[in-house]
């Protein structure tokens, strides 16, 4: 008779032996094919991966002034997996000059794979960057007693000017939002945060090298592997020349000195930005080294936001310097005639129990006094013909068309300056108006957009860049701070020219209307320049103090500089905006101000305007 039980036995003891096999299988494959750990151990023990870091790219003005340097630094590292038991943790934190509890604070830190993700106790980790001279000569004395830490020769960067923190931003520590997006880094890279910093961070970081060092069984080195041959030579970053000329920067910083706004100035001819104030701005310099981090977060905390670059992400009523706008948009679409005086202002525009005010002047007026007197009235006028015409079909056909004439000036997206955080503004379009108001809308219902007002929004550098577009007669380059990359060409987007749907013709009137506002109109504070200088004023309605707005270039003919100012509760655009506009302009064409100027600028740097109940 067969016996089952034994068969049973035999067949459950030949499972468990294949088993027990299949488990010693998949452990060696995991051993000896997906886990690097014993890879890493004896790579460890035999080599020393050194990392050399290269110098980042220095940063210069347009004439050459050395704006962003380096300057040594020295990083703590260690191998956690060489360090031992017997690590004396009183006497190297008395080394370090740092507290035992800001050591454990460290470590703990470096091991935590949430934030250090690339952690590893066989690779080199940092555990204190930018390490003083000083305590680096101390450390370096007593190095030799603590084995598994290391001294890494870094460069932190140093910021010779007071001035453009916005445009140069700033160095951190990498973030592992960094790492992650890029495998260039590793804990305890260094990465541009913001401004140009960040923005050519691949040119301005270069390329990291490399040594292979042979260590004996004691962890001790003894030279190069291969005598070097599989070692890599740091390459440097690339140097910028900026746009920015830094006596320009400085002389719009001072002048916008308690005062909330942005000044931006470009060369029409190239794109180039020559200036870009952002105010309340802060010291560059407060950004650099261990102190980095709490000063960030102080200027973070701060009521008036010194961190924001208004110049780019401040978006604000164009007030005034918008009419340019509509008059080469109603004369190009036939809307208005340069020479005709068929529309009436009634200290402003009134019409069907609807009034948009204005100030005295003489009425009707054609194009080029409607622009210099800064008549609502007029453009008003304009929007309502235009929005009403039936030649479009219907409102919506030529809001839209209004709208296509305004993003070919450069408004309503950003335009795309080499720096992080542009905004775009806003310029309504139909559907933004089908949506408010139910399709129910008229050009009555959106008056108030032909002055600057109601839903159209701009930045300060798109504002300039219309004064650039205007200045060019018909186009623009795209705004750039970088004029030059060492080495390499700028991208295409900052050679070519981009027309807008306006007639030359039309340019040709606002022109002279910019110049009649200079002469004799609102900018009439400009008359006395030996240059001729354009200009068109803003006063943005808000809650409370109107904002002071300029829009302008110079010269006339042969421009150099556009330039927009902006200072928010400034009131008319003649009080602040002219006399720091021609400022600005003066400077860059003669290179210095005149003694006149000199006492005026002075004089304009120790105003301060009251934001509530408070002056800046």
């Amino acid at each position: 008779m067969k016996n089952f039980d034994l068969d049973n036995r035999r067949y459950v003891i030949g499972g468990v032996a294949i088993f027990i096999v299949v488990v010693y299988i998949i452990r060696l494959f995991t051993l000896q094919i997906t886990s690097d750990d014993y890879k890493k151990s004896a790579d460890s023990n035999a080599f020393l991966k050194k990392i050399e870091y290269p110098s980042r790219g220095v940063i210069k003005d347009r004439n050459g002034k050395l704006m962003v340097y380096n300057q040594p630094a020295y990083d703590v590292m260690v191998v956690m997996n060489e360090v031992g038991d017997h690590l004396d943790t009183l006497e190297l934190c008395d080394a370090l000059n740092i507290t035992k509890e800001d050591f454990i604070r460290r470590v703990n830190t470096m091991k935590d794979r949430n934030k250090n993700p690339g952690y590893s106790r066989f690779t080199q980790q940092m555990l204190i960057s930018q390490l003083s001279d000083k305590d680096f000569s101390l450390f370096q004395e007593k190095m030799f007693r603590f084995p598994g830490f290391y001294v890494q020769r870094r460069s932190i960067r140093q910021y010779n000017y007071p001035y453009a923190a916005h445009v140069l931003g700033d160095v951190a520590e990498v973030s592992p939002a960094d790492i992650e997006e890029d495998d260039y880094y590793i804990p305890g890279d260094y990465i541009g945060k913001l401004g140009v910093e960040r923005s050519y961070e691949k040119q301005l970081r270069g390329e990291k090298g490399i040594q292979i060092l042979l260590r004996d069984a004691h962890g001790r080195i003894k030279g190069r592997y291969q005598n070097g041959a599989l070692d890599q030579k740091p390459k440097p970053g690339k140097n910028l020349t900026l746009a920015i000329d830094l006596e320009l920067q400085a002389l719009g910083e001072r002048l916008m000195e308690g005062k909330i706004g942005g000044i931006v100035a470009i060369d029409p001819k190239t794109g180039e930005v020559l200036c870009m104030v952002s105010s309340p701005s802060y010291d560059p310099r407060l950004m650099v080294g261990r102190q980095r981090s709490k000063n960030h977060a102080l200027l973070s905390q701060d009521a008036w936001k010194p961190l924001l670059n208004r110049s780019i992400m401040g978006q604000y009523p164009p007030g005034s310097t918008f009419k340019t706008t509509q008059g080469l948009t109603f004369m190009t679409e036939g809307i208005i005639h340069p020479t005709q005086t068929a529309y009436p202002c009634y200290r402003g525009f009134v019409f069907k129990g609807l009034r948009v005010g204005c100030h005295g002047h003489g009425s009707p007026l054609s194009l080029v006094p409607a622009l210099s007197t800064s008549c609502n009235g007029y453009f008003c006028w304009g929007l309502y013909y235009m929005i009403g015409n039936h030649k479009y079909g219907s409102v919506q056909k030529a809001m839209n068309k209004w709208r296509d004439y305004l993003v070919s000036m450069g408004f309503g997206y950003k335009l795309g300056v080499d720096l992080p955080g542009e905004k775009r503004g806003l310029i309504p379009n139909a559907d933004f108006y089908d949506k408010a108001y139910k399709g129910q809308w008229s050009g009555l219902t959106i008056i108030s957009i032909a002055i600057g007002q109601g839903e159209v929004n701009a930045t300060p550098l798109q504002i300039a860049n219309l004064g650039a577009t205007i200045a060019n007669r018909g186009y623009f380059i795209t705004p750039h701070v970088v004029k030059k990359v060492e080495g390499e060409p700028l991208d295409s987007l900052y050679t070519k020219r981009r027309y807008t749907m306006a007639s030359r013709e039309s340019y040709d009137y606002v022109v002279k209307g910019m110049r009649a506002s200079a002469m004799g109109g609102t900018c009439k504070a400009l008359a006395h320049y030996d240059f001729q200088a354009c200009g068109k004023t803003g006063t943005a309605q808000n809650r409370g103090h109107d904002h002071s707005v300029f829009m302008g270039f110079a010269p006339m003919d042969n421009p150099q500089i556009a330039v927009a100012v902006y200072v928010e509760n400034g009131g008319w655009g003649a009080t602040y905006g002219v006399p720091i506009g021609g400022l600005i302009m003066e400077q860059y064409i003669h290179g210095k101000l005149s003694d006149a100027s000199l006492s005026k600028a002075s004089e304009i740097q120790h105003r301060r305007i009251a934001y509530g109940s408070v002056e800046r």
